[in-house]
């Protein structure tokens, strides 16, 4: 019987807003982040144009020079929603923050890629120019978590997690079990990424980006029939992970307990997702949480919206549930914020279930008649009273992840 696990502090830098206030306000106007971008234009062959960032994220005035030396993007937020998840929860300052008790796993997609440049530079004019002490820390797949690490100076674990698409999900789930198995009492988890051309050139060459450039309020489209692929995002979203008797003890806030985590690859195809495996990975939070599917009231989907992911994910749940189990995503409001969407949305998952109401998939019109037969709230939120919700993220190399939080605690 492990220890219980419980999230004490949540903070979140994304599309929607740089506070779970403005986020959720977002949601509740039904209207994505998603622009139309006239710098990418100069990008000969790239057929998408479209993003969402993050437009209200600004660096703390305290974050020095000697501080963001070794900071791109991707770590800044990452370490100043820390920063904030940390002051909610009630330890930012507190010795077991620095004692060998507090851990971190956190990961993004990449490091901060304009730091690959300055190499490239290098290699193409033979000459050493660019390159300075942080630029291999702000490129390197680590960077977040280390920097986290570093910021605060912790001296217990490091999990980095470099998944694609589920980093932030990893992050989460890894600490989860790192506290579960009494490695750490206290674990900052989470994920970030920071907006580049390169991530759409990423999907562009799979044609598995949104053309929508002229109406970018119109996608991206999960689950519909007319969906015609994903839209980049960025953003941070950081959770503090603490031991649910140390958590009681000194009276914390506490937002949600999380109560299972299950993830597997596909071991078939680095790109196209595989639904059995998929399903594997519920049925094992499920598992991890003893639970049946019955008592879950939410699942909050990966929704990518493109065709392959569509179909795979919801015919994945539907097999699990074997019902009509409530569903909507994220991303039709942020798109898809690569490593940080686990994070962002279990945070946003976590509030819903909190305040009893569930956003609409935004776009969502007509559902393609090939996905799963499940309850699309489409339109209008949901009023729904479900303490246990579910949310699952996919990512290339077939990684797949599924996180079950009950917020009756």
């Amino acid at each position: 019987m492990g220890k219980r696990v419980v999230i004490t502090g949540m903070a979140l830098a994304s599309p929607l807003g740089c506070s779970r206030e403005k986020a959720f306000q977002k949601l509740l106007e039904k209207k994505n982040c998603v622009r139309y971008l006239p710098e990418l234009e100069k990008f000969e062959r790239l057929n998408s144009k479209l993003a969402a960032p993050v437009t209200d994220f600004e660096i703390p005035s305290h974050y020095n020079r000697k501080v963001l030396r070794t900071m791109g993007r991707i770590s800044i937020m990452s370490v100043a929603t820390a920063e904030e998840a940390l002051a909610d929860a009630g330890l930012l300052g507190d010795e077991i923050i620095t004692n060998g008790q507090t851990g971190v796993s956190y990961g993004s997609s990449t490091g901060s890629l304009d730091s690959v440049l300055e190499f490239y530079s290098m290699m193409k004019d033979f000459e050493v120019k660019g390159v300075n002490s942080g630029s291999y820390v702000k490129m390197m797949s680590q960077t977040a978590s280390v920097n986290i690490s570093l910021y605060f100076k912790t001296t217990g674990r490091v999990i980095p997690t470099s998944s694609a698409c589920t980093s932030g999900s990893m992050g989460i789930g890894y600490a989860y079990e790192a506290v579960k198995d009494g490695y750490q009492t206290v674990m900052i988890a989470g994920g970030a990424e920071e907006f580049h051309p390169t991530h759409i050139a990423v999907f562009d060459t799979l044609y598995a980006t949104s053309l929508q450039n002229s109406t970018p309020e119109l996608t991206p489209k999960p689950f519909d029939k007319d969906r015609d692929g994903l839209v980049i995002g960025e953003g941070a979203g950081t959770v503090i992970l603490e031991e649910y008797e140390h958590a009681k003890k000194r009276g914390a806030k506490i937002y949600a307990e999380i109560l299972g985590f299950g993830t597997c690859t596909d071991g078939t195809h680095i790109t196209n997702p595989n639904s059995e495996t998929m399903q594997k990975a519920l049925e094992l939070a499920l598992k991890d949480a003893e639970l049946s599917a019955d008592e879950i009231g939410y699942v909050n989907a990966h929704g990518t919206a493109t065709i392959q992911g569509d179909i795979a994910e919801s015919n994945a749940t539907y097999n699990v549930f074997k019902r009509s189990v409530p569903i909507s995503t994220i991303k039709s409001y942020t798109g898809h914020t690569l490593g940080a969407c686990g994070a962002i949305e279990a945070i946003l998952t976590v509030d819903m279930a909190r305040k009893g109401w569930f956003c609409p998939t935004i776009n969502l019109e007509n559902v393609d008649e090939n996905c799963g037969k499940l309850d699309y709230i489409m339109h209008d939120g949901r009023e729904l009273k479900s303490p246990l919700v579910m949310s699952n993220n996919f990512a290339f190399g077939g990684i797949n992840t599924s996180l079950i939080f009950n917020t009756n605690v």
